[in-house]
């Protein structure tokens, strides 16, 4: 019996993450630490959360029916 191995998943761009985090979270300008709670922390709804994870989740099965 022969182990298959799985091809490893390619790390998303930062590019891609900050688009989907600014249009999901629209206080949000970066996602490098600040260091500033001001600007390192945000109050976000669930739905928020939600929807970005769902692109995120659209975004990889994009990049995987591209392969």
């Amino acid at each position: 019996m022969t182990a298959k191995t799985a091809t490893p998943a390619k790390a998303p761009s930062d590019a891609l993450l900050l688009e989907i985090a600014t249009k999901h979270f629209h206080s949000i300008e970066t996602l490098e630490t600040q260091n500033s709670d001001r600007l390192d922390f945000h109050d976000v709804a669930v739905w928020a959360i939600r929807a970005a994870l769902e692109a995120a989740y659209a975004a990889g099965v994009a990049a995987a029916a591209k392969r």
